[in-house]
């Protein structure tokens, strides 16, 4: 599928960015759109001198400039959108529109463009799951006023209105749900416990576990998620497709991994769950059995391996 001209939205995120250097890799061309109001510039100065790479800072609620429509496209990826627990707090009506009026038009764009949507979701669809692991057909068990529901709600209408598109315009359309992804390119201080306790570690700071640290989450390293993204992307099925890491480990595991990594001398403590953090699921891991059986994809990357590399990140490129 090389040789493409994407527009991807949120191509200066965290994911995004690891996105939009596989594509360019091989050969493609991509529209990066970003507002960056949690995008950062940094993810992609390497990429600022490249000539198949054009960065468009533009608010994706807003009608698109010339500078967007007057592009041409083979496929338009929807990852603009805030995703940190601190986010949910904070702008919670940035969420909401993003996730409709904002996924929205970018659905329009693609119809426009006769261009392939890709939809970036998350396992937050899922809520507090009551199925363990969560497969795709799990409709979930999630919360429409908790502090989280204006992601998890977001992610679910962005879902429902692509679908529609795929119903009503014949709108050809790939959903990937995104699990826990980690890595290099984090905003250090987003609230989300792996580069938080990273960052505590590295500053021999307390280690903070809610509660007793026994939930658990499933860890996929960036690039192993950017690699199950565009597989998701090139492929066949229109979705939706979970793409994460199965290896399953409690925060207490976690906690204890850092500390090791880094050398610290922090201690582990536990604090109570803070208002914004309410409705945390207890555990969640992914059923890729889909994306394995259909891409042969699976991650490769070990949590340890992994940590090691966003640790040297930080240190070297934040400063910490």
């Amino acid at each position: 599928m090389a040789g493409q001209r994407h527009l991807l939205a949120g191509g200066g995120g965290f994911i995004g960015s690891h996105l939009t250097d596989l594509l360019t890799a091989r050969g493609d061309q991509v529209t990066i759109v970003d507002n960056f109001v949690t995008g950062r510039r940094s993810n992609i100065a390497h990429l600022r001198d490249h000539p198949d790479v054009t960065v468009v800072e533009h608010d994706v609620t807003e009608p698109f400039p010339t500078s967007i429509t007057n592009g041409t496209y083979d496929t338009v990826l929807d990852l603009a959108s805030p995703a940190s627990p601190l986010d949910f707090a904070t702008m919670p009506l940035e969420i909401l529109a993003v996730g409709s009026t904002g996924t929205r038009n970018l659905l329009d764009l693609a119809v426009t463009q006769h261009a392939r949507f890709f939809l970036a979701s998350t396992s937050e669809v899922y809520g507090d799951p009551l199925i363990h692991p969560q497969p795709e057909t799990y409709l979930g068990n999630v919360s429409s006023i908790g502090p989280r529901s204006c992601y998890d709600e977001a992610k679910r209408f962005s879902e429902a209105i692509t679908m529609a598109y795929h119903r009503v315009h014949g709108l050809d359309v790939r959903i990937a749900r995104i699990f826990n992804t980690y890595g290099e390119r984090m905003r250090p201080d987003d609230g989300r416990v792996v580069n938080t306790f990273i960052l505590q570690a590295l500053r021999n700071q307390p280690i903070t576990l809610h509660g007793n640290g026994a939930q658990t989450r499933s860890f996929c390293h960036v690039l192993d998620e950017a690699t199950g993204l565009l597989h998701v992307l090139d492929g066949p099925i229109t979705g939706p497709v979970n793409i994460g890491n199965p290896d399953e480990f409690t925060m207490r595991e976690l906690a204890e991994h850092v500390i090791e990594l880094t050398g610290s001398t922090s201690e582990i403590i536990t604090v109570p769950l803070p208002p914004e953090r309410d409705g945390d699921p207890l555990q969640r891991q992914p059923d890729i059995t889909l994306a394995t059986t259909t891409y042969g994809w699976t991650p490769t990357t070990t949590l340890r391996d992994g940590l090691n590399r966003m640790i040297h990140h930080f240190q070297i490129h934040e400063r910490i």
